[in-house]
C-alpha cells in the first residue's frame, strides 16, 4: 500500500474518493482530508486552485458542494462539522508537486521507519529526485521516498510569509484597502 499523505485513515481515504472529483469539478485540488474525533466530529478538508490560493467565498462554495454529495453517499455514521479551508502558510506536504513548488523553504519531515537513526528530519527542501523527496540538513542531502512519510510541513518562517505576501499581492488577492492604517509612535500615519 502506497502512504497517502492527502488521506491517511481508510474512512479518510474513502472521503478523498467522494470529494475529490467534486473539488476537482470546481477547478480546485484536495490538499488533506481528516475526519477528527472528539465530541463531535470534525471533517477538515483543505483545497486549494491549481496554481496555488483559495478564497474564503471558494471555501464556502465547495462546502455547499461537499455537503451535498456527502448527503447522497453519507460516508460518516455520526453527526460531525465540516470544515473548509486552505492549506495556510506553514502548510502540510502532501504530494510530491508540494515538495518541488517550495523548494529552498524549511520543512520538518517525518517518516514511518527509522532512516540512518531517525524519524524526524529539518531542513531546506532540495527538490525532487524521480519518487525521492530531498531535503538538505545539517548531515548533508539526504534523500527520502515519499512512500516513506508520514507527515511532512513546511515551518513558519520570515522569508516564507514574505514570499506568500508577495506571491498574494501579484495576484491581485491581497489589496492594501483592506488593512487599517498603522499609527507610528511619533502620531504620523503609515500605510
Amino acid at each position: 500500500m502506497t502512504n497517502d499523505l492527502i488521506a491517511k485513515a481508510a474512512i479518510d481515504r474513502r472521503l478523498a474518493e467522494i470529494i475529490t472529483p467534486v473539488i476537482e469539478d470546481m477547478g480546485f485540488e484536495l490538499v488533506r482530508v481528516r475526519l477528527m474525533g472528539g465530541k463531535t466530529h470534525t471533517l477538515q478538508i483543505m483545497a486549494e486552485r491549481p496554481e496555488g490560493g483559495i478564497e474564503v467565498d471558494e471555501c464556502a462554495r465547495i462546502s455547499t458542494e461537499v455537503s451535498a454529495i456527502l448527503d447522497v453517499e453519507d460516508p460518516i455514521l455520526d453527526q460531525y462539522i465540516l470544515e473548509v479551508s486552505s492549506p495556510g502558510i506553514d502548510r502540510p506536504l502532501t504530494r510530491l508537486k508540494d515538495f518541488e513548488t517550495f523548494e529552498g523553504y524549511e520543512a520538518k519531515i517525518e517518516t514511518a521507519d527509522l532512516i540512518d537513526g531517525r524519524r524526524r528530519f529539518k531542513g531546506e527542501l532540495a527538490g525532487v529526485e524521480g519518487t525521492e523527496v530531498l531535503i538538505n540538513i545539517e548531515e548533508g542531502t539526504v534523500g527520502l521516498e515519499f512512500d516513506w512519510l508520514t507527515d511532512a510541513k513546511l515551518v513558519l518562517t520570515d522569508e516564507l510569509i514574505r514570499e506568500m505576501l508577495r506571491q498574494r499581492k501579484e495576484a491581485g488577492t491581497l489589496n492594501d484597502d483592506n488593512f487599517d492604517e498603522i499609527e507610528t509612535d511619533d502620531g504620523s500615519q503609515e500605510d
